[in-house]
């Protein structure tokens, strides 16, 4: 069991790394013995998480704003002048907008796709090469993105972008998927329920009880639940899993249930 899981010596980026469902997967890695770099767009939490993580192993802090292509491109350099290879690439920043479907505005749109949809594609095809110095038939480099049980299901807050973002997430993992898989390059998605994150911080504490009885499992997720997903996806159990998006949801998704 300790080989089939085992991810010690694997290097990692997780973007958005600094907080919540990004810093539960960077602390299963270090705590694991993965050499681990995180990306936050504020310098000061991205510093403070690595340094916090390196108390159990290796976390390299690397702030980058990934919502532009010059701060994509810069993360992707930063890399590279660190790393001839890079095992695992988890395309976690994102973020959220909320308002009225009829003051819904193009910003709240724009900046939801960027973050969450282009970002993502843009950094995988800046670091192809170093995922693919790590690869191997045995042992193929990991990209992980981050969906949503929002991208497979549809909730009532009046988060338009986000959902739809996060199908299209799910969707480019499909595609990535199945352009890479001839160069031993796995792409999968996790599709997390509610987690204590600062993206879920207000609802959870405007509608915390109403979120808990939505679940199946009748509570929010726990790090060790991200963080076991990420390390199974990273590791040998999970080398011949390709192109899939996995809840981590507590059973919102197949028991039917919506927030």
């Amino acid at each position: 069991m300790k080989n089939l899981f085992d991810v010690s010596g694997k290097i990692a980026l997780v973007t958005g790394g600094s907080r919540g469902i990004g810093e539960m997967i960077a602390e299963g890695y270090v705590a694991n013995g993965v050499k681990t770099y995180i990306s936050s767009r504020k310098k000061e939490a991205c510093d403070a998480t690595a340094a916090r993580l390196s108390e159990q192993g290796e976390c390299i802090s690397i702030p980058a704003d990934l919502s532009t292509m010059e701060g994509i491109k810069a993360l992707a350099a930063e890399i590279a002048a660190r790393e001839s290879q890079l095992d695992i690439l988890v395309n976690n920043a994102g973020a959220t907008w909320g308002a009225p479907i009829e003051e819904f505005p193009e910003a709240g749109w724009d900046k939801i796709m960027d973050i969450n949809v282009k970002g993502p594609f843009f950094l995988t095809q800046a670091l192809l090469p170093l995922l693919e110095a790590a690869a191997s038939e045995g042992d193929p480099a990991r990209i992980i993105n981050i969906g949503s049980v929002d991208g497979l299901n549809v909730n009532r807050l009046p988060t338009f972008s986000y959902g739809p973002s996060k199908a299209a997430v799910h969707h480019l993992t499909r595609a990535l998927a199945s352009h890479l898989a001839s160069r031993n390059i796995t792409a999968n998605a996790i599709a997390p329920g509610p987690f204590p994150s600062k993206m879920m911080e207000h609802t959870l504490k405007t509608m915390g009880e109403q979120v808990r009885q939505g679940v199946p499992l009748k509570r929010v997720g726990e790090p060790a639940d991200m963080a076991g997903a990420a390390i199974y996806l990273a590791s040998k159990a999970g080398a011949y899993v390709d192109g899939v998006v996995i809840p981590v949801d507590g059973g919102i998704i197949a028991c039917a249930g919506t927030l």
